[in-house]
C-alpha cells in the first residue's frame, strides 16, 4: 500500500488541535482500528511522532476529516489562520475549540471560493467595480443609510414589498432576488457539509466580504428562517462601509468601540428598513416579558420578520427597557433551541423532504449558479473548478445547473 512518506508529522498534530478534537476523536473518525498490537488512538500517535508514516488512502482520509488541503502536511510550519476580516461579535462565554476551527474552515472555503470569483470577474471584458462598495460611512445619519439602501433594492412602499407574502422566507427571498441583482453573491452555509460541523448560529450569524468585484454574503442558515432577512440587510450595509468581517446576534453592549459602532450601525440600518418607525406607533414602553412577546408576535405576524428583530427595535427606540429586552431574547433562544431540536427528531425519523440538488441550489443561490454557469459554458472554467464553486463533486455539476433554461446544457 502506497504510503505518503514526506509530510511533516508536526502538521499532523497541528491540524488535529486546530480542529478541535482529542487523539481519540480524531482516530475514530479517520477510521482507525484497535488491534491486538496497538489501539487506535496509539496507532495516530505513531503516526503523529513519525513513527509510522500513513498510506495514501489514511491521508486522504485525515484532510478530510480535519478538512484541510492535502498540501497542509506537507509545510513545514503552520499556515496562517483563516482570514475573518473583522471579527464583531460579542460573546457571553467562550466559543468551544471545535466550533472555532469549522468556522475557520468554512471561512476558509468562502474566502477561496470569492477570491476564485472575483479574479474572473475582474480579467472579464465587461468587468466592472461596484460603485456602491464601501459608498457609505458608519458616521452617516441612520435614516440616511436606510434611504440609500432601500434606494439600491428598489423599496419604495414597505407593505407593498409585503403584498402577497404569507411567512418571513418569502420575505427573504424577494430580498435575497434584489441583493443578488446588484451583483453580490448570497449563500447560505451553516456547516462543512455535514450536520456533524454544524456551526451554532451563537457562533455566527453572518458573513461578509466587501470585495469591489464580487462582494459576498453568507447567512448561517442553521439560524431560524425567519432570522435571515435581517441578517441578510445586516451584511448588505457590512459591504456598502466596506466592511469585511463575520457577525453575531444583536446585543445589548454599548457601543463604545470602533467595532461595536459599526455593528450597531448594521443592525439600525437592517432593522429601519425591514420595520419602519411607523410599524411600532403607538406602541407605550413595557417592563413585562409577557406582555413584549405578545405585541412583538403580532407585529412580527404583520411585517413578516423575526419576533427578535421586532424586540431589538422595540428596545433601540426605547419601548423596552433593557432587562426586558434581554428576558425576551432569552426566551426566544430557548424556544428556537426547542425547535430546533424537535426537528432534527422529526428528520431522523423521516425519508421525506427536498432532494439534495435542490437544497444545494438554494444554499448557493441564483447569483451563483447563473455566474458559474455562464463561465463554464464559456468555456472559462472546468467542471472541477465549477464544483469548487458550488460546493459540490465534479458530477454533481450539471445536476446543479439542470434546469437553469438560459445556460443551456453541456
Amino acid at each position: 500500500m502506497a504510503r505518503a512518506t514526506t509530510i511533516n508529522p508536526e502538521m499532523l498534530v497541528w491540524a488535529r488541535e486546530a480542529a478541535g478534537l482529542s487523539a481519540a476523536e480524531a482516530a475514530d473518525r479517520i477510521g482507525l482500528s484497535t488491534s491486538a498490537r496497538a489501539t487506535a488512538e496509539q496507532k495516530l500517535e505513531a503516526l503523529e511522532s513519525g513513527e509510522t508514516s500513513p498510506t495514501r488512502n489514511q491521508l486522504l482520509k485525515i484532510a478530510s476529516v480535519y478538512h484541510r488541503p492535502l498540501t497542509t502536511f506537507y509545510l513545514q510550519s503552520p499556515p496562517r489562520a483563516a482570514d475573518r476580516g473583522e471579527d464583531y461579535r460579542t460573546f457571553d462565554a467562550p466559543v468551544e475549540q471545535h466550533d472555532a476551527a469549522n468556522l475557520d474552515a468554512l471561512v476558509r472555503d468562502i474566502r477561496a471560493r470569492q477570491a476564485t470569483i472575483s479574479e474572473l470577474i475582474a480579467e472579464e471584458e465587461t468587468g466592472h467595480r461596484l460603485d456602491f462598495v464601501g459608498s457609505l460611512s458608519v458616521e452617516s445619519p441612520v435614516r440616511h443609510a436606510v434611504r440609500l439602501v432601500s434606494v439600491q433594492l428598489d423599496i419604495e412602499d414597505d407593505r407593498a414589498l409585503r403584498k402577497g407574502m404569507n411567512a418571513p422566507k418569502d420575505l427573504f427571498d424577494e430580498l435575497r432576488r434584489r441583493v443578488e441583482a446588484l451583483g453580490v453573491f448570497v449563500i447560505l452555509a451553516g456547516n462543512l457539509g455535514t450536520h456533524h460541523t454544524n456551526i451554532s448560529e451563537r457562533v455566527f450569524r453572518g458573513f461578509a466580504v466587501a470585495d469591489p468585484y464580487a462582494p459576498m454574503i453568507v447567512i448561517n442558515d442553521g439560524d431560524a428562517r425567519a432570522a435571515w432577512a435581517f441578517t441578510l440587510l445586516h451584511e448588505l450595509v457590512h459591504i456598502l462601509t466596506g466592511s469585511t468581517g463575520i457577525s453575531g446576534a444583536p446585543t445589548t453592549v454599548a457601543d463604545g468601540t470602533s467595532k461595536a459602532r459599526v455593528e450597531r450601525f448594521c443592525n439600525d440600518v437592517a432593522g429601519r428598513i425591514l420595520l419602519p418607525d411607523s410599524a411600532l406607533a403607538g406602541i407605550d414602553r413595557m417592563t413585562e416579558t409577557s406582555a413584549a412577546l405578545e405585541v412583538a408576535a403580532n407585529i412580527a405576524d404583520i411585517w413578516k420578520v423575526s419576533e427578535g428583530m421586532v424586540a431589538y427595535r422595540m428596545w433601540r427606540t426605547d419601548r423596552l427597557d433593557t432587562a426586558t429586552y434581554q428576558s425576551v431574547h432569552a426566551a426566544y433562544g430557548a424556544r428556537w433551541r426547542q425547535f430546533r431540536d424537535s426537528e432534527k427528531a422529526k428528520a431522523r425519523n423521516s425519508a421525506g423532504g427536498p432532494s439534495y440538488y435542490v437544497v444545494r441550489r438554494h444554499r448557493v443561490g441564483d447569483a451563483m449558479l447563473q455566474f458559474v454557469g455562464r463561465s463554464l459554458r464559456s468555456d472559462v472554467i472546468t467542471h472541477t473548478k465549477a464544483a469548487k464553486l458550488l460546493g459540490v463533486r465534479p458530477t454533481g455539476v450539471e445536476p446543479m445547473l439542470a434546469g437553469m433554461r438560459s445556460l443551456g446544457s453541456a
